[in-house]
């Protein structure tokens, strides 16, 4: 949360971050932290207290907010990894092609996919009956995995939806931002300098890892058959990108980044400054 909502301080305060791909980056430092907020506090205090009931209302709310971030953090990462496509393969075009009107519409393309499919499943899921165990078998209100055991209505219908909306938001995201990495590494082999190069690399597959660790781990829980068998597993799967990725992107993305370091030393120092003026005013 700490990294997450710094870069997003950062961002909207350091005039020299104001550049595309810290304007994604502060997109998906907010929608990391949402998750965070959304999935962690219920999860941590019945922990806590050992209580991990939730109404009805309480469980679609999150499984909505959960479904829409969900969505719009697949084709955030794609467009994000299309910015560093045009930035590295073809630097001489990247300012006039990645315009401050084109980075605002594919955010915003993005952030309202991500409710429309939020909306589109929490809405078929309402229509149906609960009449089976009041239990779901998850850490948070994931209710698409148990929906055959907690429903008395056709499920069928919702299972399709799920599975559709799975293959939309992760297969295709996912093959743009492998074939924009694919350029960038045959761009990167084309360097002359063997330190350049290697830092290249470093960033490429660092980037790579976070996003095949993403997408993977959300297209095998969505898109595996269901199975009680497979439902621990799910479970494993589904803390990946709930819990791991948002807490190692501020350190892949952005906190690692030169510019990020100086905008943070500057803004210390400035609260330092500032700290130290009131002591002195006093």
């Amino acid at each position: 949360m700490t990294g997450n909502l710094l870069i997003v301080l950062l961002v909207a305060v350091d005039q020299h971050l104001h550049t595309p791909m810290y304007f994604f980056l502060g997109n998906l430092s907010f929608l990391e932290s949402s998750y965070s907020t959304t999935i962690m506090p219920k999860m941590l205090a019945g922990l806590l207290t050992g209580d991990g009931s939730i109404s009805v209302k309480a469980c679609l709310i999150q499984f909505f907010i959960f479904s829409f971030l969900g969505g719009a953090e697949c084709y955030l990462l794609s467009v994000m990894s299309y910015d560093r496509y045009l930035a590295v393969s073809k630097p001489l075009h990247y300012a006039t092609v990645m315009n401050g009107r084109l980075c605002m519409q594919l955010a915003a393309g993005s952030w309202v996919s991500g409710i429309l499919v939020g909306t589109s499943i929490t809405v078929r899921v309402s229509q149906l009956s609960f009449c089976g165990p009041n239990e779901i078998d998850h850490y948070f209100c994931d209710v698409i995995p148990d929906i055959k055991q907690i429903s008395c209505s056709d499920t069928h219908l919702v299972e399709l939806s799920a599975f559709i909306f799975a293959c939309i938001f992760t297969l295709p995201p996912f093959l743009l931002t492998l074939t924009s990495y694919a350029f960038i590494i045959a761009t990167i082999l084309r360097i002359q300098s063997i330190t350049g190069r290697q830092k290249a690399f470093s960033t490429c597959s660092s980037h790579l890892m976070v996003v095949a660790l993403f997408y993977g781990t959300l297209m095998l829980v969505y898109m595996l058959p269901r199975s009680r068998n497979l439902r621990f597993v799910k479970k494993i799967f589904s803390l990946f990108y709930t819990v791991l990725t948002p807490m190692v992107n501020p350190l892949i993305y952005s906190l690692r980044n030169k510019e990020v370091k100086e905008a943070l030393g500057k803004g210390i120092r400035k609260l330092s400054f500032y700290i130290i003026f009131q002591k002195a005013s006093f």
